[in-house]
């Protein structure tokens, strides 16, 4: 194997078949030419070229017309795959090839146009998986909107939530990035057609309107200006995929920690021997979440990458261009395993409600210090001094490993200031279900928005 994205054995683990095709070479090549026919429809259109011309490009411009042994031999020869393709689509062409294919046109426009056409291919791929996901992740979320659990600080329990409020938050995450998918493809889809240096000067008054006949043809916006040398819409997709697989990446993490031995909150789904150990017959680790932490690391230095391309000298630059040739193949299929992993993940996730509630009672009351301490802040006087007493008896609750309700009720100062309430009182408060906030209600704006 030369990577993992093209390995027979690692290729479907670390991305998706058709994603690889979004980015092969056949599909690549395929838009170079579906470059050409739109190019010679739209100069046909206002009468730059005979309209025969047009009728003879399009009934050659298809991969079987090409040799693609020869093609890669002339981009190595002349370093850009276009021309090869212009050369033989010309052979191919008796009539008008010579004259008219490729009219006014320059191997960069035909190049980042292509890319843009995978791109979009691309982005929908990634759309569809993400809606599949949302859905699985929507479905925890309303299953499990009332489930108490452990949320945790610094690794260490916080206060009670529901697991409906974690998935809820991972959900509203999904969302920001849904709609910033409808920006990245208003600003990214853009036709690239400029000419030499971007200023259409070949085709005369005639370019505009060439140009938006072409942008037409391939279902792409039109440019206002040539965007030869600026890079920064490459640049928004490399951050988009960096973000979104940074997101999934943060909740494979908290599923990992989630799975582990003295947790065991969740777990992957079960299929007979996935994450077996060679050597310790009880063990399941996790596997999907090890491959999307893996995965997105990889995501978000492809993006770094393509930042560096952004900088590209003068109207038609030299070199960081090709940085994308290599970047955004590789970091598409990456993103596509990292999606494909998730989806699998969230639709088959376990949930295990009894460890939740048993890991609610682990400390034995210590997870709802702060609402002990907020309830007592009126009687006592002040959430300071409630928050001392509270401290201290947290302390002596560790040392003595008892329940911290136990030793409320020994306290005198506690006994004083609850003596007005009724004898369940502390109890209720020291009943980690009863101290969710607003965790259910947060699900419904987001589920249900």
């Amino acid at each position: 194997m030369s990577t993992v994205i093209n390995s027979t054995i690692f290729k479907d683990i670390f991305g998706a078949a058709d994603m690889r095709q979004i980015w092969s070479d056949e599909t690549r090549t395929q838009y170079y030419l579906d470059w050409e026919v739109a190019l010679a429809k739209a100069q046909s259109d206002v009468g730059l070229i005979p309209l025969e011309a047009y009728h003879e490009i399009k009934a050659h411009a298809t991969l079987a017309h090409l040799d693609m042994a020869q093609l890669k031999s002339t981009t190595e020869l002349i370093g850009y795959p276009v021309l090869g393709v212009v050369k033989q689509l010309v052979q191919q062409c008796p009539t008008y090839g010579d004259d008219y294919c490729h009219f006014g046109a320059t191997t960069q426009d035909v190049t980042d146009t292509a890319t843009v056409m995978q791109i979009r291919d691309g982005v929908d791929w990634i759309e569809t998986t993400l809606d599949h996901i949302m859905a699985a992740v929507s479905s925890l979320a309303i299953k499990y909107r009332d489930q108490p659990m452990v949320a945790r600080s610094n690794l260490q329990q916080a206060v009670p939530i529901t697991f409906g409020f974690k998935m809820a938050r991972l959900l509203a995450t999904l969302q920001r990035h849904k709609a910033r998918l409808a920006q990245l493809r208003s600003e990214v889809l853009v036709l690239e057609f400029g000419g030499a240096a971007g200023t259409l000067a070949s085709l005369g008054s005639l370019g505009l309107s060439c140009q938006a006949r072409l942008a037409k043809e391939l279902g792409l916006a039109q440019p206002t200006i040539a965007w030869h040398t600026e890079r920064d819409g490459f640049a928004h997709v490399g951050a988009f995929l960096a973000i979104l697989c940074g997101t999934l990446s943060k909740n494979a993490t908290d599923i990992k920690l989630m799975m582990q031995t003295e947790v065991g909150e969740v777990s992957e789904k079960y299929v007979p021997h996935r994450g077996s150990s060679s050597t310790m017959p009880q063990k399941v680790n996790p596997i999907s979440c090890a491959y999307i932490h893996a995965m997105a690391a990889s995501v978000r230095q492809h993006s770094a990458a393509l930042m560096d391309a952004m900088v590209a000298d003068h109207e038609r630059s030299t070199g960081p261009w090709e940085i994308e040739w290599i970047v955004l193949p590789e970091a598409f299929i990456l993103a596509s395993g990292v999606l494909t992993q998730t989806r699998d993940l969230m639709e088959g996730l376990v949930i295990h409600p009894q460890a939740m509630v048993r890991n609610l009672h682990l400390t034995k009351g210590l997870l709802v210090s702060e609402a002990v301490m907020m309830a007592l802040a009126t009687p006592l006087r002040g959430r300071q001094t409630a928050h001392d007493i509270v401290y201290d008896l947290c302390r002596q609750a560790i040392d003595k490993d008892c329940p911290l309700l136990d030793l409320l009720k020994q306290d005198d100062r506690v006994q004083a200031a609850v003596q007005s309430k009724d004898d369940g009182w502390l109890d209720r408060l020291c009943d980690p279900a009863n101290y969710l906030g607003l965790s259910r209600e947060m699900v419904d704006r987001v589920v249900m928005p």
